[in-house]
């Protein structure tokens, strides 16, 4: 089964990290959370994000981006609005990691600058004032553009209507 890799750089909402994690949790992604975090791993509100899907989830935290990095290698693939290409334009390979920036101000510039063509941007809005898209909304969006390209490998592609009387 192809693995694919979440991403989260300092994330700051524990109820988008929740979201996050039930993604994960439903396409059989992996979790990475990189610290400084904005709330405690075992905040009500993370875990009520993500319902009861926690014993579904493959999660690993890390002290540091370095850290991170010093665990992991394989093809990064960074999320951001300073992206020259979308996120459609890019063929994922097989254990590649997406990473995702803290709500507030993104992944660090220097990261951006260092991996250029493996910057990627969700199509926005120009306008000024669509700044972002909200970061649970965003893990989506990439998750399962990965997931398409891959056809979806062992997820449930179609569901069933129960019975009703009319």
């Amino acid at each position: 089964m192809p693995v694919l890799n979440i991403v989260l750089v300092e994330p700051e909402i524990p109820q988008n990290t929740g979201n996050i994690a039930r993604t994960c949790a439903l396409t059989g992604a992996r979790l990475h959370l990189v610290k400084p975090l904005g709330f405690r791993i075992d905040d009500r509100k993370l875990k009520r994000a993500g319902l009861d899907y926690w014993h579904l989830l493959d999660i690993t935290v890390y002290e540091s981006l370095s850290d991170f990095f010093s665990q992991n290698s394989g093809n990064f693939y960074y999320f951001s609005t300073k992206g020259q290409k979308t996120h459609t334009e890019v063929a994922y390979p097989d254990g590649c990691y997406l990473v995702f920036g803290k709500e507030t101000a993104g992944l660090p510039e220097k990261l951006l600058h260092e991996n250029p063509e493996t910057c990627v941007r969700i199509p926005m809005l120009d306008n000024p004032d669509a700044r972002s898209l909200n970061l649970s909304n965003s893990v989506a969006v990439g998750v399962y553009e990965v997931l398409r390209q891959w056809n979806y490998p062992n997820l449930l592609r179609e569901g069933q209507l129960r019975q009703f009387n009319w």
